[in-house]
């Protein structure tokens, strides 16, 4: 069946044909970002890599950039992961994921990669099964649908910006299993456009935490830290937004770097990276996991991939306001930070 066919049915059996919300126009800061996560969230829950719905809301996101004038393309890749059975029986899964690029041309090759992944947590066990972590009811607001709400808004107020560097903005799949859609971004560029690739901004999970982090990749070298990270907290505190980065208690994490997400295949390969998220690094084994303090409402001080916390309902009623709080000051600090460092025209 031709994609687009194949597109319109699941569209008609999962009756989601035609949401494509229509926002007013308004100059309020991450009004269109937290607009955009909650659609995503609610109107395409269980976004597992390989899924229709996955494929649906990459379709919804590609339709996004287009309605914006972007060149955008959708992108398939197929790869494979892990499950493992209750008896300790490994079993390969075969995946063909989803992904979408939009190109926003600068008048120079180089680039800055905007990211963010659009799937939710995939069961990897049967014992995530029996604890409901991950499937077909998670919403993934936190992770991560504030993410892509953000990349979001920020292409759409960079629409008709005119920049010297080109910015790609890029909706990964795959995250949650691996890093697959991530890996095969990476293995499809040439080396030249690796070399052209300036910084790779990601954007991963930016509600439940108890404030926003900034950090670098391991290999980003020092003068590039200052532009980014260092320039970002600047901004974070011009606008009276508690931010930081990872003070360094963990050994293996060093001071003002990140980790485990998309932006590490990046990292590896030498590409200078921003990690953006909201956690908190001074908890827990502090490595970012804990996201905050524990509660009644966060028994682990997580939500990661939880059907009963990760999800629009139960962040409006324990952190009420947060999700546009959020979406907020992260549009506030990263759009002037991407205006500078691809020197958009005044």
């Amino acid at each position: 069946m031709f994609p687009a066919l194949r597109r319109s049915a699941l569209c008609l059996a999962l009756g989601l044909c035609g949401v494509f919300p229509v926002l007013a126009q308004t100059t309020a800061p991450g009004v269109t970002a937290s607009f955009q996560a909650r659609h995503i969230a609610t109107v395409f829950p269980g976004r597992m890599t390989g899924t229709p719905t996955e494929m649906l809301a990459a379709d919804y996101i590609h339709q996004q950039f287009l309605k914006w004038g972007y060149q955008s393309n959708t992108r398939q890749f197929h790869s494979r992961y892990v499950y493992t059975s209750r008896e300790g029986e490994k079993i390969w899964q075969n995946v063909t994921g989803s992904m979408v690029i939009a190109a926003h041309e600068g008048r120079n090759a180089q680039q800055i990669i905007i990211m963010s992944h659009l799937d939710t947590w995939s069961p990897l066990s049967d014992s995530d099964n029996d604890k409901n972590l991950g499937g077909l009811a998670l919403q993934g607001i936190d992770d991560n649908a504030s993410g892509v709400g953000v990349m979001l808004e920020l292409a759409e107020r960079l629409k008709n910006v005119r920049t010297h560097y080109s910015v790609r903005f890029i909706a990964t799949s795959g995250e949650e299993i691996g890093m697959l859609g991530a890996r095969d971004i990476l293995e499809r560029m040439s080396e030249q456009e690796k070399k052209n690739t300036l910084l790779v901004i990601n954007l991963d999970s930016l509600y439940t935490g108890e404030r926003l982090y900034f950090n670098s990749g391991k290999t980003t070298p020092v003068a590039v830290r200052k532009l980014t990270r260092d320039r970002a907290l600047w901004l974070a505190r011009h606008y009276g937004i508690a931010a930081g980065m990872n003070p360094g208690m963990n050994p293996a994490l060093p001071k003002g770097t990140g980790c485990c997400n998309d932006a590490e295949v990046f990292d590896r390969a030498g590409i200078p990276v921003l990690n953006v998220e909201a956690t908190n690094w001074s908890l827990g084994n502090k490595d970012g996991y804990q996201q905050r303090a524990k509660s009644p409402a966060f028994p682990q001080g997580t939500s990661w991939h939880s059907v009963q916390r990760d999800n629009v309902q139960h962040l409006d009623k324990w952190l009420p306001g947060q999700i546009e709080t959020r979406s907020r000051d992260a549009v506030r600090v990263l759009l002037p930070l991407v205006k500078e460092l691809a020197k958009a025209d005044k």
